[in-house]
C-alpha cells in the first residue's frame, strides 16, 4: 500500500512538473537509417532556467531539439511544452538554428530577416509598418547591429550573421528560446555579446535551452545541464548533473583528463 501510494505520488509530480515545463519531451526516439540517432529519450526542462544540452559529436543534441520542434519526424515521443501539444504553443517558442544549416546565399538584407520574427504581428496581408521596423532595428541594437540593417545578410561574418538570427528570435517575444549552437565558429566578443543578450532574457524570466558544445563555459553560462549520448545520460542543476562521472559515462575516451579535472 505505502509502496502504491509512493507511485502514485511521484507519478502525480512527474505530472505536475510536465504541465509546467515549456519543454517536455518523453520517449522521444529518432532513427537515420537503423541506428537510432536518439534513443527512448525522457526530458523536462525546468521555467526560468537556463539549460544546457551536452554531449560528445555525434550524441544527438541538435537532432534532440530539431525533433521536439518537429523539424525532423521522429519514430516515437510525445513533446508537450507548458502543457499543451507543442503545436498549439509555437506562438511562445523561438528558435535559433545552427549556422551551418542555413542558405547565406538567400539574397535578403538583415532588416528582413528579423522582420520574419514579427509575421505574427503583421497580420493577414504581412504589411510592415513603421513601428515594425522600430521595433526590428531595436532588436538589431541589442545584439549590437542596428547599423548593418540595409547590408545582404551573406555579406556578414560568421558571427555578425549569428547576432541577426538572435536578434529575429528577440523580435518574436517568446517566453521559450531554444538555440542550436548558438556560440559555435564565432568571435569572442560575439561570444560574450550573445551571452549577455540571454542572461538578460533568463533574468526577465524567460526560459533559455541551448546546445552547446564547450565543457569549460557550462558553469558560467548556464544553471542547468542536459547531457546526451544517444539516450539520457544526466539532468539537472550544474552542481547536481554536471560531473566527472557524468561527463565520462557521456564523453568516454574522447574527453580529456584535463576537462574532467575542471568540473571538479
Amino acid at each position: 500500500m505505502q509502496l502504491e501510494l509512493a507511485t502514485k505520488n511521484g507519478d502525480r509530480q512527474a505530472d505536475n512538473n510536465t504541465a509546467h515545463s515549456p519543454l517536455a519531451i518523453r520517449g522521444l526516439t529518432v532513427s537515420y537509417g537503423q541506428k537510432p540517432a536518439v534513443f527512448s529519450v525522457d526530458a523536462t526542462f525546468e521555467p526560468g532556467a537556463m539549460t544546457a544540452i551536452i554531449g560528445p559529436n555525434g550524441a544527438g543534441k541538435s537532432t534532440l531539439l530539431k525533433a521536439a520542434l518537429g523539424i525532423i519526424k521522429p519514430l516515437s515521443g510525445r513533446v508537450t511544452s507548458y502543457g499543451q501539444p507543442l503545436a498549439k504553443q509555437r506562438h511562445r517558442i523561438a528558435y535559433v538554428p545552427q549556422r551551418a544549416s542555413v542558405d547565406w546565399d538567400f539574397p535578403t538584407r538583415v532588416l528582413d530577416v528579423v522582420l520574419m520574427g514579427l509575421y505574427r504581428q503583421l497580420g493577414l496581408l504581412k504589411r510592415v509598418r513603421p513601428l515594425h521596423i522600430e521595433a526590428a532595428i531595436s532588436c538589431l541594437a541589442r545584439v549590437g547591429m542596428e547599423g548593418f540593417a540595409n547590408r545582404q545578410i551573406g555579406q556578414l561574418s560568421g558571427g555578425q550573421q549569428q547576432r541577426v538570427f538572435l536578434a529575429r528570435a528577440l523580435a518574436q517575444t517568446a517566453d521559450l528560446y531554444l538555440l542550436d549552437e548558438p556560440f559555435a565558429g564565432v568571435d569572442a566578443a560575439t561570444e560574450k555579446a550573445i551571452i549577455a543578450v540571454l542572461k538578460e532574457l533568463n533574468a526577465q524570466g524567460k526560459t533559455v535551452v541551448a546546445v552547446h558544445h564547450d565543457l569549460a563555459t557550462v558553469p558560467d553560462y548556464f544553471d542547468r545541464v542536459f547531457i546526451i549520448n544517444t539516450t539520457r545520460v544526466a539532468e539537472g542543476t550544474v552542481e547536481e548533473a554536471f560531473t566527472p562521472a557524468a561527463l565520462q559515462e557521456a564523453y568516454g575516451g574522447r574527453l580529456a583528463t584535463a576537462q574532467i579535472a575542471m568540473t571538479g
